[in-house]
């Protein structure tokens, strides 16, 4: 079980809303881009903040908005919009900014990412995970770790490994 934080920031005043303790089995974040869905595992979901402007890492790809200070921690914030070429982006009041914490090889790493909206909070299990189609016309393809079928809905579940590698031209930034 894990206990999520969503960071509501309005002008200079910053709320925490506490969403109680989520039964972190089979549980994934759901989220818009555009119009479509997508879902990371909630126990990679550190907090959930309102857009703020971050600051700017000269030479950084296009995607990567920026880094914020997260409590003393340098995260980095990558707009999946951009990285996966779905849209123009906007920032407005629905704009939200989804921290994530993964372990690679040994290593904590963590990374922003942002979104047009969180939705809810979906129940699945392993088995209702099905592979997504092999497509190399789509960028975002390669990030799909499967499809979820939840109430009639289709949602793309992202494997966060290869999503939190920034990549500028044929160079890994770590």
């Amino acid at each position: 079980m894990t206990e999520l934080t969503v960071i509501k920031q309005e002008s200079n005043s910053i709320e925490e809303i506490g969403l109680g303790i989520l039964h972190s089995e089979d549980q994934y974040l759901t989220f818009l881009l555009k119009n479509e869905l997508y879902a990371v595992d909630i126990l990679c979901v550190e907090e959930i903040r309102g857009w703020d402007e971050p600051t700017m890492i000269p030479n950084s790809p296009n995607y990567i908005k920026g880094v914020i200070n997260l409590r003393g921690r340098i995260v980095p914030v990558s707009d999946l919009r951009e990285r996966f070429s779905i849209c123009e982006p906007t920032y407005d009041a629905t704009t939200v900014v989804i921290i994530l914490t993964i372990q690679v090889e040994g290593k904590e790493r963590q990374m922003g990412i942002v979104v047009d909206a969180v939705s809810d909070v979906v129940n699945g299990n392993g088995d209702d995970l099905e592979k997504a189609p092999n497509s190399a016309a789509s960028e975002a393809s390669r990030f799909v770790e499967g499809l979820l079928n939840v109430d009639n809905h289709v949602i793309s579940v992202l494997d966060l490994q290869p999503l939190l590698v920034i990549e500028d031209d044929n160079r890994t930034i770590n």
